[in-house]
């Protein structure tokens, strides 16, 4: 007879302005239990719909730090074998190449690790109340992914 699995640990769940480190968060979720560790991370890239991207300005809602705590243990909750989650998704002003969203997942096996943080990064991305806007090279901006 198996253990029953036990629920997934939300380990980190935070909005912030401090960069982020996306080995951070994996060696953060990482463990005995874990077979398999899968991260992404959300850089900010040069260009957007054909248009060259300068610099990006996140901001967020004060209810953004709660909405992620909520996102994350919907998750932890959804995945038979996730062990534990880690996410932070960065506010204030990115350069390219600055990691504006970083998630790790620990499971027992590579299948859902890579669910849950599929899951995870498209939860986020759907609920968090954070703004961006985007700085181009012709001088103009917008504001776009608002909730």
């Amino acid at each position: 007879m198996s253990a029953p699995t036990e629920r997934a640990t939300v380990l980190r769940a935070a909005v912030g302005e401090e960069p982020l480190d996306v080995a951070e968060h994996a060696a953060l979720v990482d463990g005995p239990r874990s077979g398999a560790v899968v991260t992404f991370s959300g850089v900010v890239r040069d260009h957007d719909h054909g248009r060259s991207v300068r610099a990006l300005d996140y901001e967020g809602h004060p209810s953004a730090g709660s909405v992620v705590e909520k996102v994350a243990a919907e998750i932890a909750g959804r995945f038979e074998g996730v062990t534990a989650i880690a996410v932070s998704h960065r506010v204030g002003p990115l350069a390219i190449g600055d990691v504006a969203l970083a998630c790790a997942v620990a499971a027992e096996h590579r299948r859902e690790a890579f669910d849950a943080c599929s899951d995870l990064v498209d939860e986020v991305k759907r609920q968090l109340p954070v703004w961006k806007r985007q700085e181009f090279a012709d001088g103009s901006e917008e504001w776009v992914n608002c909730p």
